[in-house]
């Protein structure tokens, strides 16, 4: 089957589709320029942990003469972003300035720890005539996953990742494969992300070269409630596309749950089926792109 189309049109307080959020260094614009081959939903130009403090200017400037053409290049089905540094930072307000310049039509966001920061953001944004762009927040330290509800919830968030990486440093544990160290921060942030309403994207995967780690890490999100992925590698986008795309036979089983709660039936392949069951079944539907209600 098919992959659904990405819907990047509910840009601000409403879900993306963001099965991967695809980073590329700022200060690679041979790297840019490659990105629609890799078909990303989400590409996003970083400013700020893939470039070293002595670059950070040199970075801007060039991701911002580079993201006309991408943005030209990339079409209809990746959305064009920019990781500015963080609130705060020396670098914040412009990085920002530069993002709302640029064709780019969200900005990514990293360590928000409050839903002032979220606002100050929108309000920015706002003061620079891009109030269109979308908001994706990073939820990557103690505070911002502690108060992650309190950020999602300011106007104009649009999504949210979670930063193991980061939040595991501040926290001052270790980070592993299995990823227990990080469970309970990575839940909250789902949970937050879901009873905001916007869209939750997953923890990376740093090591590149391991493949059945990245499955088997993305699918643990899935089964969280994550509906994609951080991508730092081009091989992780198809990983990640593959992940949170749901597989014919899940499609399938879907339709066949749904027709059977509308006929009153109570088992499919042995299995109860009830009103949980049938919601379950749309929102599979839903990621695969059907329109409920047309299977």
């Amino acid at each position: 089957m098919s992959d659904p189309k990405p819907d990047h049109e509910a840009v601000i307080g409403g879900p993306l589709t963001a099965r991967s959020l695809f980073f590329v260094p700022g200060h690679r614009p041979d790297m840019i320029a490659k990105v629609p081959r890799w078909s990303p939903d989400i590409a996003v130009i970083d400013l700020e942990d893939a470039v070293a403090q002595a670059d950070k200017d040199r970075a801007r400037q060039l991701a911002a003469e580079a993201l006309p053409d991408l943005a030209s290049a990339a079409g209809p089905t990746t959305m064009i972003t920019v990781r500015v540094n963080a609130p705060g930072s020396p670098w914040f307000g412009a990085d920002l300035a530069a993002a709302a310049g640029s064709p780019a039509t969200g900005v990514v966001v990293p360590k928000l720890e409050s839903s002032a920061q979220a606002a100050q953001v929108r309000e920015l944004l706002r003061q620079h005539g891009r109030d269109d762009m979308a908001v994706i927040a990073g939820l990557e330290t103690v505070l911002g996953v502690a108060d992650a509800r309190a950020v999602l919830a300011a106007a104009g968030v649009a999504a949210a990742y979670f930063g193991a990486e980061d939040y595991i440093a501040d926290i001052g544990g270790l980070r592993t494969a299995a990823s227990q160290e990080v469970l309970y921060a990575r839940s909250q942030v789902v949970m937050a992300a879901r009873l905001a309403g916007v869209t939750a994207i997953d923890q990376a995967v740093v090591a590149v070269r391991d493949d059945e780690q990245f499955i088997a890490d993305a699918q643990v999100g899935r089964t969280l409630g994550y509906q994609g992925k951080i991508c730092v590698h081009p091989v992780q986008v198809e990983l990640a596309h593959r992940a949170f795309t749901p597989s014919e036979h899940e499609v399938v089983h879907a339709r066949a749950v749904l027709s059977a709660a509308a006929a009153g039936v109570a088992l499919v392949d042995g299995e109860m089926v009830d009103e949980v069951h049938a919601k379950l079944a749309e929102a599979v539907l839903r990621r695969a792109g059907e329109q409920i209600g047309s299977t």
